[in-house]
């Protein structure tokens, strides 16, 4: 269900794409007030896309709402493809968009695999970000990955009858997990890569709320996205997100220490457990940790949802008084 405290549904007054490279376009739209402080959204992931429903965490008489599919993802063209799909492409083309669409700079709303992108777009391109807003925090540290794709890590042990159905198809294969996954996932067959592409997503899917949704389940293992995802996650994960340096994230966090943040995170969050949103909070030492008691990943579970529309209006204040 939905929470009451989102902004009414609203349409997009511009939509575009923008080529970034000779093989990828990217699809990017924007709703709200087109003179308003410019805000950008960032999906999960990888692959994840954007929904209407993103669009209802912000004023939209106050804010310019800006949202693009992430390469590979949604709308942007190749659909699900890993060539030339890295995390710092990714950041690459947040600085194009940018400038092709004339923002100077902007808040950058991002949650789970869109919080990691903020975070290091935000380190990357410092200058160019007045604000975050991140919700289930990923770092991409190694007990993350070792906690939701580990038959030893924390969710199996959770949700051991769902893992149990994650792990059917690569019951008999010799290699790692992910590794296992990416070559169904990479295969020549399409219903091959169908069947890895549903259990990965439903995997995600039953994790991300702290209640059963069947709905939910139903989206996330509809063909196109399931691929989109899978595909990507698995690609990303597996290449430790293209990032050389470990850590790189909490190593580097010095650099946006004056940027206002505000962090949403739910205390039952199966997918991103809460010690990464502590450790970011820590690091961060103006940032504001919203803890959600009641709830898991997902932002559309109502406290979380409700705690992302506090942490926009509460930046509104911070913009005018800056105008």
């Amino acid at each position: 269900m939905l929470s009451q405290s989102l902004y009414p549904d609203i349409k997009p007054y511009l939509s575009g794409t923008l080529r970034v490279s000779d093989l990828h376009t990217l699809y990017y739209e924007e709703v709200g007030n087109p003179e308003g402080q410019p805000v950008l959204f960032l999906h999960g992931g990888p692959g994840g896309g954007i929904h209407p429903v993103y669009r209802r965490f912000f004023d939209p008489n106050f804010y310019r709402i800006i949202l693009l599919d992430q390469r590979g993802s949604g709308s942007s063209t190749p659909h699900a493809t890993l060539e030339e799909n890295t995390t710092w492409h990714l950041v690459e083309d947040l600085e194009s968009l940018r400038k092709h669409i004339n923002v100077k700079n902007w808040m950058v709303f991002g949650g789970s695999w869109g919080s990691t992108l903020a975070l290091i777009y935000a380190i990357k391109h410092k200058e160019r970000v007045s604000a975050l807003v991140l919700r289930g925090i990923y770092l991409f540290q190694d007990w993350e990955d070792e906690w939701l794709f580990s038959p030893t890590g924390g969710a199996a042990r959770i949700y051991p009858d769902e893992w149990e159905l994650f792990e059917a198809p690569i019951k008999n294969c010799n290699s790692s997990i992910l590794k296992a996954y990416y070559d169904m996932l990479t295969h020549e067959s399409y219903e091959v890569r169908l069947q890895a592409a549903k259990a990965w997503t439903r995997w995600e899917a039953v994790t991300s709320t702290i209640m059963p949704n069947s709905e939910f389940i139903d989206e996330l293992t509809q063909p196109d996205l399931a691929i989109a995802i899978a595909r990507l996650e698995c690609h990303y994960f597996l290449n430790k997100l293209f990032i050389a340096e470990e850590d790189f994230i909490i190593k580097n966090i010095q650099v946006i220490q004056d940027i206002p943040c505000k962090i949403v995170q739910g205390r039952y969050d199966i997918v991103c457990p809460m010690a990464a949103a502590w450790t970011l909070h820590k690091a961060l030492k103006y940032s504001d940790l919203d803890v959600i008691n009641s709830a898991g990943h997902s932002p559309i579970e109502d406290g979380i949802a409700e705690a992302l529309v506090r942490a926009t209006e509460s930046f509104k204040s911070l913009y005018l008084q800056l105008s």
